[in-house]
């Protein structure tokens, strides 16, 4: 970039660069706090994702860091294997981001049918608000979605001082009212403060009033020195990928972080005219920095919708707004790091309840409607799963249906003998895919064709036809050509690779191609 453009473009960057990094701020820590790690480790990876996947990216105005639609996935990960084992996973998921994104593989990981998507992402959503609401009562949260609803009442007792005595509810207040702030700030905000996130505004006041108030509730546990929250890979650990169990959870991780990347960055292309995605490149990057975070135990990172819109919202043009913004986090850490020691757990708990209601989007669910009720069905099943089951498992049942689905699509063949005007002369018309399946309907329907009748066969109202279904036809205008009858292929619309197999067919009485 010259010097006359960086001048130009420099003031607008930085100022896109402090709103994103004043929305970044709390969600990274939050976020940590919602997967069982330290709020350290999620600061580590949003300053990975600015510095490092910003300068790579190929979506330039798309701003990386920790997800929440990881969350779930990494506190499962942690609670099972343990902190170190998230280093080699997230190695091994990187890797696998990157191998795909130089593969030119990127486009593939957007094929995920939006209602396995939307629903991953409201069961998701509903398993972080059960799991935050007990940290927002200065708790801890259960291992599951159902042990945490089921938990409530006893961790909501305990927390009021009528019941169980304790001082949770001063917590809860804070979490809630963090809540409430945000949205309102969402309804209400002046047009002339659009940049100041509702997250941070929330934390901000929840915090100055447990400082006045001198609140006995848990308050944000960050290093002096970031170089301690830093757990480097240990050679020996990459041993453990060994195990079926990390190799499964590497694949995922690398998917689900991959198919939300790509989505986000599809969805900020359709907030600007600049410069398109590149999605294997972006692919890449998130490679590198899921990498360069299993190489430092920190959190998983994707393209996140909620930063990229604010830095769109902004006005940034170039990547420098997402790399700023991974400054100023680096800055902050190491200058001003008591500051965020003084943050309240359960104002952070309460963005994160916030953020999974949003995450369950009904107008997403009630849009799907309009292409069947089967992609509406999809979408529960695969959020119920996840609440009931686990994270991966839900998603395997929203690719199953969506698989029954086109299973079921290409194999409906409608068939259809029709008498023609003239004397003799039958149509049997065939509507959809006819594949092997459908022989038995097909031999059926032919089995009642009178003897000496010419019938004709259209294929342009197939969508595929294969090659059991064309010698089945072949076959049976040779056996009854001796009784008078003649079939006549209409090849028109037919597909390219079967021209020649239908070309084979004039001999006996079928109709030259002329696609």
């Amino acid at each position: 970039m010259r010097a006359a453009q960086l001048k130009a473009v420099l003031p607008r960057e930085l100022l896109a660069s402090v709103v994103v990094f004043l929305v970044a701020l709390p969600l990274c820590m939050g976020i940590a706090i919602a997967s069982g790690m330290p709020p350290a480790k999620g600061l580590i990876t949003g300053i990975i994702g600015g510095l490092v996947v910003g300068w790579l990216a190929g979506s330039p105005l798309q701003v990386s860091g920790p997800a929440a639609g990881l969350a779930v996935l990494v506190f499962e990960l942690v609670r099972q294997h343990g902190m170190l084992m998230l280093g080699p996973i997230l190695l091994l998921a990187g890797f696998l981001q990157l191998v795909a994104g130089r593969l030119r593989l990127g486009c593939w990981f957007r094929v995920t049918a939006p209602a396995v998507v939307y629903g991953m992402l409201a069961g998701i959503g509903v398993l972080i608000v059960l799991s935050q609401i007990h940290v927002m009562l200065d708790g801890a949260p259960q291992p599951s979605g159902l042990a945490n609803l089921a938990g409530f009442p006893a961790a909501l007792g305990e927390a009021m001082p009528t019941l169980g005595g304790g001082l949770g509810w001063q917590a809860g207040l804070l979490g809630l009212s963090t809540m409430l702030v945000m949205y309102g700030w969402d309804k209400l905000r002046p047009q002339s403060l659009r940049f100041v996130p509702g997250a941070l505004l929330g934390v901000g006041l929840t915090t100055v009033v447990s400082l006045v108030l001198a609140l006995q509730v848990k308050r944000v546990q960050v290093p002096e020195n970031l170089a301690d929250a830093i757990d480097w890979l240990r050679p020996s650990d990459l041993l453990n990928l060994a195990d079926p169990q990390l190799l499964i959870a590497a694949f995922a991780v690398a998917f689900i972080a991959s198919a939300e990347t790509l989505l986000s960055a599809a969805a900020v292309d359709r907030m600007h005219s600049g410069q398109r995605s590149d999605f294997d490149k972006e692919l890449s990057a998130q490679g590198v920095g899921n990498m360069l975070c299993g190489l430092v135990g920190a959190l998983p990172m994707t393209g996140v919708i909620v930063r990229s819109s604010a830095n769109v919202q902004a006005g940034a043009t170039t990547r420098m707004s997402a790399m700023f913004h991974g400054l100023w986090l680096l800055a902050f850490v190491l200058l001003l790091s008591s500051v965020l020691q003084s943050i309240p757990v359960a104002s952070l708990a309460g963005v994160l309840v916030y953020t999974g209601i949003k995450l369950v989007d009904i107008k997403a669910f009630k849009a799907l409607g309009r292409y069947g009720r089967m992609p509406m069905f999809t979408y529960a099943a695969t959020a119920l799963a996840i609440i009931f089951t686990d994270l991966l498992t839900g998603v395997l049942v929203g690719f199953g249906l969506t698989l029954v689905k086109l299973a079921f699509k290409a194999s409906r063949l409608k068939v259809s003998l029709i008498d023609l005007p003239q004397e003799g002369e039958m149509e049997l018309r065939l509507t959809g895919a006819a594949t092997f399946l459908k022989v038995p309907v097909l031999t059926q329907v032919l089995s009642t064709v009178p003897a000496g009748t010419t019938v004709h066969v259209p294929l342009n109202n197939l969508s595929y036809i294969d090659h059991s279904c064309l010698e089945l036809l072949e076959e049976w205008g040779r056996a009854n050509a001796a009784k008078g009858s003649t079939l006549v292929i209409e090849a028109r619309g037919l597909k390219r690779r079967l021209e020649g197999r239908v070309r084979t067919t004039v001999g006996i009485g079928s109709a030259p191609s002329t696609t």
